[in-house]
């Protein structure tokens, strides 16, 4: 289509402000931007719409609309609300800044005016069905479908109609991931979940590295083309200016075909039907605000030390939200989770965490194994400084009163499962910058238990960032144990208590191959039994006791003394 079809067109609310001898420029696509220097995104041909979030100075305008003008966009709209909020242009200009104006004029690049009660998403809604149409009557049959389903709600079908129709009339196997590799959408028999995993880690690495899209890999005896879903529209953020603002968010549609054997114009369809799923996607994140405002409102009753009655009253009103149709109060869990970039000097702005964390939390807490992006509609996340904070409800089985019901069943969630089907794709998208640490509390049942349950979590949450790694999560359970205390013990000092002890050990084994160090272990481990150790090193109770011998007379310890087997037992467990 050309741009002088849409500007034809009342219904998309654009006015020409400059360019009418190049309204016949074709359109191939749109894209939705606020980028100082969106070109990464570009293949030329697009109608750019921008809300203006990037312009902090006239200056900036020009290197903005050279850098569109060289990759070959065919015209640039610019949002009224974005205008508005600048307020320097002149009135017969829109309000449009004049320095925009005349740049655009210099680079010969159309450029128009979006009515303030236009959406950027109908523009885009409007140009994906058109261009469409135009390039494969096949998939016209798609696009227009899909409005329909996205005009008509929910029940409509969503993406997965979509994908059924790409399979049916261009014989294309395609799925939604998600940034962890869980399947939101797909047509006909869902992929492996190591593969989704694989797929998703490919794709948060690649735009780690900045590079364009799709990504192609090789995986399974088949290759898959990787399209990124990024939020559009006017609900999208104002101003990504860092790519881990919205890497470990942001949805992919995975393709079972080459797509570097592609004409551009299948490209240019398939760039289409990722921007339909966007529109989808920012309607499924709106329906998180009630959910979110919930989790935010009891959080801050919490942490202010409101009182129990005021909180449970919060949770009356949250449970039918979270847990629609359940008959009883749930008992509760909470969950805490930080994303922390590394920041090195000069580099500009530090990356606000908290948000990252609060949509990175909401995917982790879905069963991996689990289809749609429905089945986050129970999980309530807040996010407060850096924290991301989670109230998960669990429809489980009374808790016990006392001591004498029992000990608590294993209720709920537990910090290393959580992790360990998306460890590897997230720490893909962490890169060597980023970590991730998770701090799971135990069940409650009451509004009383929420404040420690809070505690209990972050303090969790501390011994996981205590550990190695780029994703790594504690539990509760952790807590009442010595690897509590292990983590936050200096590192000099660590260094200073097990090379006084095990170093003499460590010499006197590189030196006569002794096994020193496994037998002390072993006889740690065996509680000190000599038969039971010698067994398991199949060794003769009188060897046993030699070596045993040895690292007495070496290290100055007596291993029959319940404080020294304790210092042995830190040491080994620090080394």
């Amino acid at each position: 289509m050309r741009l002088r079809a849409l500007l034809e067109n009342d219904a998309l609310g654009l006015r020409l402000l400059g360019g009418d001898d190049e309204l016949d420029r074709t359109v191939r696509g749109v894209m939705t931007t606020d980028l100082k220097d969106p070109s990464r995104y570009l293949s030329g041909g697009e109608l750019v719409l921008t809300g203006l979030a990037w312009m902090r100075d006239p200056a900036e305008s020009e290197p903005f609309v050279r850098i569109l003008a060289s990759a070959g966009v065919s015209g640039l709209a610019v949002g009224a609300v974005g205008v508005a909020a600048l307020a320097t242009g002149e009135p017969d200009q829109g309000g449009v800044p004049d320095d925009l104006v005349q740049a655009c004029l210099r680079h010969r690049l159309p450029l128009f005016v979006v009515e303030e009660s236009v959406a950027f998403a109908t523009i885009t809604e409007h140009v994906v069905r058109q261009v469409s149409g135009e390039r494969a009557g096949d998939l016209a049959a798609v696009v227009d479908r899909h409005r329909r389903l996205m005009t008509s709600g929910p029940a409509g079908g969503g993406p997965e109609v979509v994908l059924d129709l790409l399979g049916s009339d261009l014989d294309l196997r395609a799925w939604v991931l998600s940034p962890t590799g869980r399947q939101i959408a797909g047509a006909g028999e869902p992929l492996e979940p190591g593969l989704a995993a694989t797929l998703a880690g490919e794709h948060l690495a690649a735009t780690r590295t900045g590079r364009r899209g799709p990504h192609r890999l090789n995986a399974a005896g088949s290759t898959y083309s990787l399209f990124p879903i990024r939020n559009s529209g006017r609900g999208a953020a104002p101003a990504v200016r860092d790519v881990r603002e919205t890497v470990l968010s942001d949805w992919l549609l995975a393709v079972e075909a080459d797509a570097g054997d592609w004409p551009a114009a299948r490209l240019d369809l398939l760039q289409g039907v990722t921007q339909l799923i966007a529109v989808e996607r920012d309607r499924r994140d709106a329906s998180r605000v009630v959910r979110r405002r919930l989790a935010q409102e009891v959080l801050e009753l919490v942490q202010t030390g409101a009182a129990p009655a005021e909180i449970a009253a919060r949770l009356r009103v949250a449970a039918p939200v979270l847990l629609p149709g359940l008959g009883t109060a749930p008992h509760w869990q909470v969950v805490v989770a930080r994303v922390e970039w590394e920041q090195e000097p000069g580099q500009g702005t530090a990356v606000d965490g908290g948000p990252i964390a609060q949509a990175l939390l909401e995917e982790i807490l879905v069963d991996p194994a689990t289809v749609g992006a429905e089945s986050a509609d129970r999980i309530a996340v807040a996010h407060s400084g850096d924290e991301a904070i989670a109230l998960v409800p669990l429809a489980a089985g009374p808790l016990p009163d006392s001591e004498d019901e029992g000990p608590v069943p294993a209720l709920g969630l537990h910090a290393d499962a959580l992790l360990a089907a998306v460890r590897a794709p997230l720490s893909s998208g962490l890169g060597d910058d980023g970590r991730l640490t998770l701090g799971v509390s135990a069940a409650v049942h009451s509004a009383e238990g929420l404040r420690g349950a809070l505690e209990e979590a972050r303090h969790a949450r501390r011994v996981a960032a205590a550990r190695p790694g780029r994703v790594c999560a504690a539990g509760h359970h952790e807590l009442a144990s010595h690897v509590l205390l292990l983590p936050f013990v200096p590192d000099d000092v660590r260094r200073a208590f097990t090379a006084r002890l095990l170093d003499p050990l460590r010499d006197y084994d590189r030196r006569h191959r002794a096994e020193l160090i496994p037998t002390l272990e072993a006889f740690l481990d065996c509680d000190g039994s000599w038969t039971r150790c010698a067994t398991r090193l199949h060794l003769h109770v009188n060897t046993l006791r030699y070596r045993v011998g040895r690292i007495e007379q070496l290290t100055g310890r007596d291993l029959s003394r319940l404080e020294d087997k304790l210092d042995f037992f830190l040491a080994l467990r620090m080394s």
